[in-house]
């Protein structure tokens, strides 16, 4: 066992020292492993960052939530019928009464609507916010969190109350740091009291960016934009086994508040945030098999370069193999030795790699999204190792098989 201990550290001394006298050749050497590195964590961060932002929106749109609305989301392929759902009769206000006294399954239903405004604060303002009118349980049938503040109340919905709670982007373009509680912000012409904000939830794929959000009550919203069009319903559910039998059950008590016959289609969709899950996968699978093939790519080419800069670090110490045999080395302390120097010079690589990806995950993040986590560095640092494994095992198997007589006659 002591053996084996003195052949490993003897074996990374010489690793280093073999390194250290050859830098020009070892860097050339690590910069194949570096940019092979910095491919894979590069593609891992931004899948990685895809799968975290699809999470948080499919968190705020809400996992058990169903839709309902005049117009079906167009996804899953297939031709949209556009001019058949314009024909459609709008949602109403008292649906949301009526599903809830109706369903068995629903725990909250909630109403919004929305228009694209600009929010002022003194000289500041955000150009185009969404605006949404909302009823008072519209938080909890949504899945939204507060960072502070409150939500309005019951009785400022139905008196129409001035009162607005922001997203995230609103208040840092209107208040720059401030607290904007108990501030007033003008939409419309008209103000509003701030009386809570939002957390920040950042945007993907299009879906709910509540960062850029003003929650008004619905009753105010009435009175400024009306309920003419637009307005959606969301019913929310304990669980997602609740959800398959309840949104049969939320079809049902619609086709009957809307008096439909037995034959007669639905003149109303009923929107899953699951559908967006097959435009995910759609999208993730392409990116993971050129991601794929681009590491592999760069790693075979790395592995190559190692692969050849060890066979030539073997014929140059040929002799040095030969003496190390004569006094008593044993074939896999050979082996050892050249297989360590293959894996430190792929780990060095690595941890270059690694350095610059993390420059690179936040370079990526000012377009698109990115994260990189510790399984990321973990499976480089594997990776490194395991290309250090395979490319530097023929090299260094040829060393330790190599005649000790003839190593000694080598010049």
């Amino acid at each position: 066992m002591r053996r084996i201990y003195l052949s490993l550290t003897e074996g990374t001394r010489i690793a280093f020292q073999s390194i250290s006298t050859n830098k020009i050749r070892a860097i050339l050497t690590t910069l194949c492993i570096t940019i092979g590195i910095v491919s894979v964590t590069s593609m891992n961060t931004i899948t990685d960052g895809i799968d975290r932002s699809f999470e948080d929106s499919m968190s705020a749109l809400g996992r058990n939530v169903v839709y309902i609305e005049k117009w079906p989301w167009g996804l899953g392929g297939g031709e949209y019928k556009w001019w058949e759902y314009r024909n459609r009769p709008e949602m109403k206000l008292d649906y949301v009464e009526e599903i809830q006294s109706r369903s068995q399954y629903a725990d909250h239903v909630a109403a919004g609507a929305s228009r694209n405004r600009p929010v002022r604060f003194e000289d500041n303002f955000v150009e185009s916010a969404e605006v949404v009118g909302a009823t008072p349980n519209y938080l909890q049938s949504t899945a939204l969190e507060l960072e502070q503040g409150r939500f309005f109340s019951q009785d400022e919905d139905i008196r129409g109350a001035k009162v607005v709670v922001l997203g995230a982007e609103v208040v840092n373009s209107l208040f720059d740091g401030v607290s904007p509680l108990g501030k007033e912000v003008r939409i419309q012409g008209q103000k509003f009291n701030v009386i809570g904000t939002f957390e920040k939830r950042g945007e993907f794929l299009g879906l709910n960016n509540v960062d850029n959000m003003a929650a008004i009550p619905m009753g105010s919203y009435e009175n400024i934009f009306g309920l003419r069009w637009g307005l959606q319903l969301s019913v929310r559910f304990p669980d997602e086994t609740t959800l398959e039998e309840g949104q049969y059950e939320i079809e049902g008590i619609m086709r009957q508040i809307r008096q439909l016959d037995p034959l007669e289609e639905n003149d109303f969709a009923i929107n899953k945030p699951e559908l967006f899950e097959a435009e995910f996968q759609n999208m993730t699978s392409t990116i993971y098999l050129v991601g794929i093939f681009l590491t592999g790519l760069a790693l075979f080419v790395g592995g190559i370069g190692v692969m050849n800069i060890m066979f030539v670090s073997v014929k140059e110490r040929t002799k040095e193999i030969g003496i190390r045999k004569a006094v008593g080395a044993k074939s896999w302390e050979i082996l050892s030795q050249f297989l360590i120097e293959a894996i430190v010079i792929c780990l060095i690589g690595g941890v270059i790699g690694i350095v610059l990806s993390i420059g690179a995950t936040q370079l990526i993040n000012q377009f698109f999204v990115a994260y990189m986590s510790w399984t990321t560095v973990l499976n480089a640092v594997l990776l490194c190792s395991a290309v250090g494994v395979i490319f530097g095992f023929i090299p260094s198997y040829k060393a330790a098989k190599a005649d000790p007589i003839e190593s000694l006659r080598y010049e």
